[in-house]
């Protein structure tokens, strides 16, 4: 999934972020960055080819800037049902199994793990092993309960997930990630999922829906625009969790959807600056008559964001799928 600086979901800003970036398409990923293949690295199939030269896509340090927001805006009310599910899979005494899609530095086992009762083994998709080196590293080591948690690394933007490749999975999980798949990606998804009869915790998708207060007559153009410019060549953008319900429901899940949204003030002024420069620089690229209003807008917003007056509410939402569990599932 190639991105540019302003063709990529909010939350996810690319190497080495500054105020620039919300004006520039931007090459600033530098070649061979993180380590190479590490021993016991797997390679898998991605859902969408890149080019052989495709660079690592997201800054560690954005990632880790946002993990807060993310942590404290994931519906807690889904976990409980998550762990009635687990708690009854067959053969649960064996432990779960996760499977974490574009995993990213970790943020999502980080959070989930440490919730969930028994032995557990994550297994961790990215493409860029320098992400993937760091989810490792920093991946937890107990369940709730004081089970061991083990990791393994998978290379790979997204696998290329069938049924048979989800046998014995008993949950996949992701984070950020649905807005930015195709209808055909999700329905690939879905069904993998329901055919091994695995669970699935999908959080973090964008919803379309920006509050800011105080509020800017712009605030509605950049809102629409950037809409538009999440919907481009394909993906589904804020329309992605209502696929995503329609092709799980289809195939026999249950599904719940449960608002997630970051909540943003004067103590994540610094999530909130970055944030704001992807959100008015894509909608810029979609609309470039925006660009002489939207760098006034920019920095008058950026300034208040800095004094401390600027309030966000950026709405996801959370999607749990729970699979009809087959003689394959953990």
């Amino acid at each position: 999934m190639k991105k540019t600086a302003m063709t990529q979901h909010p939350g996810k800003i690319p190497t080495q972020p500054g105020p620039e970036d919300a004006a520039e398409s931007t090459d600033s990923v530098i070649a061979g960055a993180g380590p190479t293949g590490r021993p016991g690295e797997r390679v898998t199939v991605r859902l969408r080819e890149d080019g052989p030269d495709d660079q690592p896509r997201y800054a560690p340090e954005w990632l880790q800037l946002r993990e807060g927001a993310d942590a404290a805006a994931r519906s807690d009310d889904l976990i409980d049902t998550l762990r009635i599910r687990l708690a009854n899979l067959p053969g649960r005494a064996d432990g779960l199994v996760v499977h974490d899609l574009g995993c990213g530095t970790g943020s999502m086992g980080r959070w989930l793990a440490p919730r969930l009762d028994g032995a557990q083994h994550w297994v961790l998709h990215d493409r860029d092993p320098y992400l993937l080196h760091f989810a490792a590293v920093a991946s937890p080591r107990s369940a709730a309960d004081g089970s061991r948690v083990t990791v393994e690394t998978r290379r790979g933007d997204v696998a290329r997930l069938t049924p048979d490749a989800l046998a014995g999975t008993s949950l996949v999980t992701a984070s950020a990630l649905l807005d930015v798949l195709t209808r055909e990606e999700i329905d690939t998804l879905a069904e993998a999922c329901t055919g091994a009869g695995c669970t699935a915790l999908l959080t973090l998708s964008v919803a379309g829906r920006v509050e800011l207060t105080p509020s800017d007559p712009l605030d509605a153009e950049i809102a629409e625009a950037f809409n538009a410019h999440q919907r481009r060549d394909g993906l589904l953008g804020p329309d992605a969790v209502t696929v995503a319900c329609e092709a799980f429901s289809e195939r026999g899940a249950t599904v719940r959807v449960n608002p997630s949204p970051w909540r943003l003030g004067p103590a994540e002024s610094a999530l909130t600056a970055q944030w704001l420069r992807g959100w008015v620089g894509a909608a810029v690229e979609q609309r470039p008559e925006l660009a002489e209003r939207a760098e006034t807008y920019l920095r008058e917003r950026l300034a208040a964001c800095e004094a401390g007056e600027l309030r966000v509410v950026v709405h996801h939402s959370d999607l749990l799928a729970l699979s009809r569990p087959t003689d394959g599932a953990s």
